[in-house]
């Protein structure tokens, strides 16, 4: 089949190989503009774009390069930016969307899956509309969510979302009787810097969902204090409190300790806890985290 692709970030990189393997015509790939990725560094390719290039497909920034191919389809996985209504007239487009829609339509859907506590997710392959990730699904396949990291779990529903795109394009039936979403709507909001900031008001529960995310933080003593590895406590602590109980430097959650396991503090470099907390020397009488 003659097709577009249009996608961004490393997760979109599985579809894109897997329709070249499955022997589709990618003629074109859409694809965000290099950007700066560092202060002073120089522009950046994304992931998408050095994928295409290896493959010796065409690149271009702009929607409007569609007008010079004659495709059959369109394939968008995380693109990053609305399709309009005009383009998808004239180019019909599928979607690999990481989630069961229409449970957490919108841009952070993996992890919003990890902060509700679901038990499982997965992959929609749906035709695009110009409403944001309305459009009838031709194929579900799900994902158990277990302890799995928001990277561990993206790269998973990569594979399976890849894989379930190359399946619809091969089936005349799948493609031609995709069904409505059925149930209610949730979506998921994009990811602020609060999103990642750990406070003694969360269960541990909630802590640890967050730590999976990547990037959480805490602020101990007012300073900014990664946290990348965590774990439940039996330590008796105070909420709020931060403390080296039996070995194991602990934060006082709402309903019990989160043992630190790894942290990066705030200009250094990443560290097992207990060096961290050797360096920091912090009085675990009086020491309190936010």
């Amino acid at each position: 089949m003659h097709l577009a692709f249009l996608g961004t970030p490393e997760p979109a990189v599985a579809s894109l190989r897997a329709l070249v393997a499955a022997s589709h015509d990618v003629q074109i790939v859409i694809t965000r503009p290099d950007r700066r990725r560092g202060r002073g560094a120089g522009l950046t390719a994304s992931p998408v774009k050095v994928a295409a290039q290896e493959l010796g497909i065409r690149v271009a920034h702009r929607l409007a390069d569609l007008d010079e191919v004659e495709v059959e389809r369109g394939v968008v996985v995380a693109y990053g930016a609305m399709i309009p209504a005009a383009v998808l007239e004239r180019i019909p487009m599928l979607n690999v969307h990481f989630s069961l829609l229409p449970r957490w339509r919108g841009a952070a859907p993996v992890e919003r899956a990890i902060l509700a506590g679901d038990a499982q997710t997965g992959v929609s392959v749906m035709t695009l509309e110009a409403g944001l990730d309305t459009g009838p699904v031709h194929l579900e396949r799900r994902v158990d969510v277990g302890d799995k990291t928001a990277t561990q779990l993206t790269d998973e529903l990569a594979r399976v979302g890849a894989r379930a795109l190359v399946e619809v394009l091969a089936s005349k039936e799948l493609l031609a009787h995709p069904r409505p979403q059925v149930g209610e709507a949730t979506y998921a909001q994009k990811l602020t810097a609060e999103t990642f900031h750990l406070d003694p008001s969360m269960s541990q529960s909630l802590v640890l969902r967050t730590v999976r995310l990547g990037r959480a933080f805490a602020l101990v003593e007012g300073r900014r204090l990664r946290v990348d590895e965590a774990r439940v406590s039996v330590a008796r602590v105070v909420p709020g409190s931060v403390s080296l109980v039996d070995g194991e430097v602990v934060l006082g959650a709402a309903d019990g300790g989160i043992a630190l396991v790894q942290v990066q503090p705030e200009g250094s470099r990443p560290m097992a806890a207990k060096a961290w907390w050797a360096g920091a020397r912090l009085d675990g009488a009086t020491a309190r985290w936010s």
